[in-house]
């Protein structure tokens, strides 16, 4: 299934209008509809075959709390799906997907990791800088912590003036953790996946390039934005693309990107040289993972400017404000982001 959350503008009391957060799963018989999880589980309780499961702990809150609770949700939500694709769910449980905004399935992951796991961009950007591979991407996947409090999902992306230099994208896939754990082995790591996004890591070139002179890895050439979505995709609505092999799963599908309507990249999920599964274990190593948390692939061969540059594909074209950047992975959907710049003002904190 394929889960979202939204803002829907409602009516207010007092002047003007309240928007509302809200987790929603996409119609199978509608693509263009989302069913309102709140309500719609409130609807299915109501009938005579489930009404004496209801919900234990009450509705999901948001996105993390149904992850946290998957196994009481995600069985009434595939029955809700079919009876969805029967005709038999009311009219009224639907929500046009245009009426409403989409933001990042989750919007405040417990943390966000990033990956460097396609073999194809990491020799790619070391050669365009006159070094050799390094021997040690083949023994062992790596990971780095990102923002996990700069998501966004679909929409405009703010970038301030320094980190407009060089301004890239890097397409990519995303998990996230369904069941924690510790020292989770390869050969059951999928197990604790429980879904799939779309992953823009927008990296800021000339900053990330400075600081990482410092031998400390990218922190504000990352930190300023990474948006997700615009859908959660369940691990099992993926099974049909899935590839099963002894260090885990991959995934037979097609990531493009797309800049000002212009196809900048093209590669496929499955060429990642480390499967999610093997990024599972060595992140387990030691740490117990949580529901929740977010963990990127990497770039994938010809995913951003730095790379295509790099190798001549393209001619210093980097990112600046009013473009439109676009991911595409085959199931996954598109995500959309718009570059604005924004103002250098002093914000306080709540």
């Amino acid at each position: 299934m394929k889960l979202v959350t939204f803002i829907a503008p409602q009516a207010s009391s007092s002047a003007g209008a309240a928007s509302a957060e809200k987790i929603g799963v996409i119609s199978t018989k509608h693509p263009d509809r989302i069913l309102e999880i709140g309500q719609s589980l409130e609807w299915l309780t109501t009938l005579a075959s489930t009404a004496s499961r209801g919900t234990a702990g009450g509705l999901p809150r948001d996105m993390l709390d149904l992850i946290r609770r998957e196994d009481e949700f995600l069985p009434q939500l595939r029955e809700l799906l079919k009876l969805d694709a029967e005709g038999k769910v009311p009219a009224s449980l639907h929500v046009a997907a245009s009426a409403v905004q989409l933001i990042s399935p989750i919007p405040r992951p417990v943390s966000m990791r990033d990956g460097y796991a396609f073999r194809q961009h990491v020799e790619a950007a070391r050669r365009n800088r006159g070094v050799p591979m390094i021997p040690e991407f083949d023994h062992f996947p790596v990971i780095y912590f990102t923002n996990h409090l700069a998501v966004s999902g679909p929409g405009p992306v703010l970038v301030q003036k320094l980190a407009q230099d060089k301004l890239d994208f890097e397409l990519e896939a995303a998990i996230v953790i369904g069941k924690g754990g510790k020292n989770i082995p390869a050969s059951r790591a999928d197990e604790h996946i429980f879904g799939y996004m779309v992953m823009n890591d927008w990296s800021a070139r000339t900053l990330q390039m400075e600081e990482m002179k410092l031998n400390l890895g990218p922190a504000k050439g990352k930190d300023f934005a990474t948006t997700l979505g615009p859908c959660l995709v369940t691990r099992d609505e993926l099974a049909a693309h899935a590839i099963a092999g002894p260090q885990g799963e991959r995934h037979n599908l097609r990531m493009r990107a797309y800049v000002n309507g212009k196809q900048v990249s093209d590669g496929n999920l499955k060429d990642m040289s480390w499967t999610f599964a093997q990024i599972v274990e060595r992140t387990s190593y030691g740490v117990m993972l949580q529901p929740g948390e977010v963990i990127g692939s990497g770039t994938v061969g010809t995913g951003c400017f730095l790379e295509l540059n790099g190798s001549k594909i393209t001619d210093n074209w980097w990112l600046k404000p009013g473009d439109e950047v676009v991911m595409e992975i085959e199931a996954l959907g598109r995500l959309v982001n718009t570059v604005v710049e924004a103002p250098e003002t002093y914000v306080p904190g709540l």
